[in-house]
């Protein structure tokens, strides 16, 4: 039954004023039936606990064209006025509250606006400067309105004044269609209602109108609070930035209409209608091959245009990189990083040793130029052995410096790619919006922290590739074949970095468990072939990484775990300072929350950890978001390690952690770094937040928008972008400061040493080298690795069970040495202290004894006159003693 105006009153606990509002819209329909035409009016209680239902139907039992909706419940006015919409039959749609706060009169005027639009919308405003406020809110309220509106234009509606004024004229197919795809059932409906029209590309016109507050009103100021949750929610379910939005929503017949207009903003049938279907809605984790791409937000851009953007980013991602390294480049014969302790000379070491056993075709997981006479499990040890191997042609050619250099500068960059790479393809839309969260994935404090000594924990490049052929798994489009590239990415990686793997695996878990509680249906079509494709991962996998592992367990110089102290976790603090390295960080704040300045694994800082609070309320309605949310907090929450000393208290908590510290893998992880697994977390929020902000934009593009609406829309963007470059900001890395490294003496530099060790013969520096001073290291990778050295920079075994430490066994020679260099004492010297040296000597197979110019190197010196028997010969720029051949 076909009527000109429906008439939708929405009605709780309203007893005492609905009869009054239904009599004088009755009156007034009537007293002018050549204009109206024919109408109904339609009641919908919504679970009222008064006499509402009953004073609506004894009015509908007196005129039949009033009708009652009942709808079982409270659930809210949204809900209300689905149930009314959706039931009415006019050409014309007017929803209006039970208190009749703009009098009904005020319809001429809303009709008059609609007819001149050719339909749409014709709403009331109270914001209007015409409009005419008879009876005022209390301040607050009033204050409360006016703030709750700003919000929602910044969230989700923008160049509407007034979008909470109930008092709304549609026009009645377009009506019925918004309402079939609405989702909220509370306050939030009126925005969401509009906001269907406005990227429907239908009028929607603010229309000035009397206003008058009543008592009584149902909208409370905590209400206004409840509309913000909703429109973030709202916003996050349409806009997709997830698994849980990809197609839209059923119109009134369940069914979609053969005609209709298809866009980015929706799609409208005759027979039956959809909800909207943003543009946005294909992106989130879901691959989307088939998406236009929005390289710069504004519009959709062809694989030129992309191709260019991709160019631009990586080139900005290398310059960032060499920007952190222009000291270490600047001169790469004497420059050291400054915070990188004794890892430069190690890794430079590990570059040249894995050359030189390439090129002599020897065991790559072993050596003895360490740690002679044991020697040192190389795959054991942080060998990157996926790039140190295919790097060997550039160590050769250019020395194990050069490949530090163009380890750290490129994998840093490609790392940041990587991120982006997987963040535009399945997160985000915007091109900049990904490069800007693989900017702080890749450059967070974390990893710059790891940046100075630790390329194992800064190239990741292949951990966002991994993580993208897991999701590919989860599409179940091509099982083996994806499995098996997992199973080939997951190899090299584990030749690159096992740690990395580990935490990234971990990372993946707690996003994965959480993703399956939130999207259950999804989760769990997802299962099958996930578990498919990770049993062919394994079949590749294992067999081809067997042998080494095998021999990182249980070859010779293995080790069951490594110590790391007892107080290897974040405190809570941590999370909220700045590093050492960031633009507002400092060295000696950083320094008293943190292991050394190469473990600087949380200081995200507090301003981001604010952002990422906000960004998580006002995108919480999408499954990626809360999965994203937990991965952090859970990740987070591990790295305080298993015991959780509040910060300003002598409380200790149990951490999650205790659980599993002493677990096969995880004894020898250092529980701090688990943090870094928020970096990509927080970078992949970032970029939603961007990517949502850039939509913006467009939208404005779209409506045309342009004048007041326009200025306002653009000024909040600004504020919102300004917030999160406030936030960014201070975590800004600066360039990682670098010192002189020390010369390499003649005597080692011009190969005099060849004359002093025969065969199976080592050079002892003294003091002996260790984790602390590693500076011999250097002499081999110098010197072209011509002899071995006792002691060393690696991890290697300890005692009866086989735990793992830093460096070789301490034996009583070399502690000595070692505390004369760090104290300047030269202690008392016996026979028992000469017998004891020449027992060590013999251990190591000494040829010869060099002491090069250092810090107290006088008191050396003496003590090793003492200790040897006589004083040294100075050649080649250094102290050598000359020892028998060793028997």
């Amino acid at each position: 039954m076909r009527v000109d105006l429906s008439v939708v009153i929405p009605a709780y606990n309203e007893e005492g004023r609905l009869r009054p509002t239904l009599d004088a819209i009755r009156a007034y329909l009537s007293a002018d039936q050549d204009r109206w035409g024919t109408w109904e009016l339609i009641v919908v209680d919504d679970g009222s606990t008064d006499g509402t239902a009953a004073v609506a139907t004894e009015a509908a039992a007196g005129e039949p064209r009033v009708r009652v909706v009942t709808g079982g419940g409270n659930y809210g006015k949204g809900h209300a006025l689905r149930q009314g919409v959706l039931a009415s039959h006019g050409r014309r749609v007017l929803l209006t509250d039970a208190d009749l706060a703009t009098p009904i009169d005020e319809l001429d005027r809303l009709d008059k606006q609609l007819r001149a639009d050719g339909g749409g919308a014709a709403i009331g405003s109270r914001a209007h400067p015409d409009a005419r406020i008879e009876v005022r809110q209390l301040a607050l309220r009033e204050w409360l309105g006016r703030f709750g509106n700003r919000l929602i234009r910044l969230v989700a509606l923008d160049g509407i004044a007034d979008t909470q004024c109930g008092f709304k004229l549609f026009d009645g197919e377009r009506a019925r269609a918004a309402f079939a795809g609405s989702r909220l059932d509370g306050w939030g409906i009126d925005v969401e209602i509009l906001r269907f029209f406005r990227r429907s590309g239908w009028p929607v016109t603010e229309v000035p109108v009397r206003w008058a507050h009543q008592r009584g009103s149902k909208v409370r100021p905590l209400d206004y609070g409840r509309v913000l949750l909703e429109l973030l929610r709202l916003r996050a379910a349409r806009r997709g930035p997830g698994l849980d939005s990809t197609t839209g929503t059923t119109g009134t017949t369940g069914t979609t209409g053969t005609t209709g207009t298809t866009g980015t903003t929706g799609t409208t049938g005759t027979t039956g209608t959809t909800g909207t279907t943003d543009t946005a809605d294909t992106t989130g984790i879901a691959d989307t091959p088939d998406t236009p791409d929005t390289g710069d937000v504004t519009g959709t851009t062809g694989p030129g245009r992309r191709r260019r953007t991709d160019l631009v980013v990586g080139m900005l991602f290398l310059l960032a990189s060499f920007f952190l390294y222009k000291g270490l480049w600047a001169d790469l014969d004497h420059a050291y990083l400054a915070d990188a302790g004794s890892d430069q000379n190690q890794w430079e070491w590990f570059f040249r040793v894995t050359a030189d056993n390439v090129t002599h075709l020897r065991n790559p997981l072993f050596t003895t130029l360490q740690n002679f006479p044991d020697g040192v499990n190389l795959m054991a040890n942080t060998v990157m052995l996926g790039l140190s191997v295919p790097l060997t042609p550039v160590t050769l050619a250019f020395g194990p410096t050069v490949t530090w250099a163009l380890v750290l500068t490129l994998g840093l960059a490609a790392t940041a790619l990587t991120w982006y790479w997987l963040f535009a393809r399945r997160l985000v839309r915007g091109r900049w919006a990904a490069a800007l969260g693989a900017a702080l994935a890749a450059f967070a404090p974390p990893m710059i922290s790891h940046a100075n000594a630790h390329p194992n924990f800064l190239v990741l490049f292949m951990i966002p590739v991994i993580i993208d052929r897991a999701l590919r798994l989860c599409e179940g489009r091509r099982v083996v074949r994806d499995g098996v590239l997992l199973g080939l990415f997951a190899t090299y990686q584990i030749f690159l970095g096992e740690e990395p793997l580990l935490l990234a695996v971990m990372g993946t878990l707690l996003f994965a468990l959480a993703y399956a509680v939130v999207d259950r249906e999804r989760a769990r079509a997802a299962l099958r072939p996930l578990l498919r494709g990770l049993g062919w991962a394994l079949l590749v996998c294992l067999p081809l990484v067997a042998i080494p592992l095998y021999w990182q367990f249980f070859g010779p110089q293995s080790y069951h775990s490594v110590l790391h102290g007892d107080n290897a976790g974040n405190s809570p603090l941590a999370f909220l300072q700045y590093s050492g390295r960031s633009l507002f960080g400092d060295d000696a704040t950083a320094d008293r929350l943190a292991m050394n300045r190469t473990e600087q694994n949380a200081f995200y800082g507090w301003p981001l950890i604010s952002l990422a609070f906000g960004i998580g309320l006002w995108l919480w309605r999408a499954a990626v978001v809360r999965a994203l949310a937990f991965t952090a907090a859970a990740a987070a929450l591990l790295s305080l390690g298993p015991k959780i000393r509040i910060p300003f208290t002598d409380v200790v908590l149990t951490g999650p952690w205790r659980i599993l510290a002493h677990q096969p893998l995880f004894e020898s992880v250092i529980e701090s770094r688990v943090a870094m697994v928020c970096a990509p977390a927080l970078g992949a929020l970032v970029a939603l937040a961007a990517d949502r902000l850039a939509d913006r934009r467009a939208e404005e593009r779209e409506l045309r928008l342009g004048g007041p609406a326009l200025a306002e829309r653009r000024r909040l963007r600004l504020v919102a972008y300004a917030v999160v470059a406030g936030a960014l900001l201070p975590i800004v890395p600066t360039p990682l400061p670098v010192r002189e490294r020390p010369d390499v003496p003649a005597f080692i530099a011009d190969g005099m040493y060849r004359s002093y060790v025969g065969e199976g013969e080592t050079v002892v520096p003294v003091p002996v080298p260790d984790p602390g001073n590693a500076e011999a290291l250097h002499w081999q990778s110098a010197s072209g690795l011509g002899f071995s050295v006792p002691g060393g920079y690696f991890n290697g075994p300890w005692g009866e069970e086989r735990r793992g430490i830093y460096g070789a066994p301490a034996r009583y020679t070399s502690n000595l040495l070692r505390d004369v260099r760090y104290s300047g004492q030269v202690p008392a010297i016996d026979a028992k202290w000469r017998a004891q040296a020449r027992f060590d000597l013999e251990f190591w197979k000494a040829g010869v004894v060099v002491l090069a110019s250092q810090p107290n190197d006088a008191a050396l010196y003496e003590t090793l006159e003492k200790l040897l028997g006589g004083p040294g010969k100075r050649i080649g720029g250094a102290w050598i003693w000359d020892l028998p051949p060793a028997r």
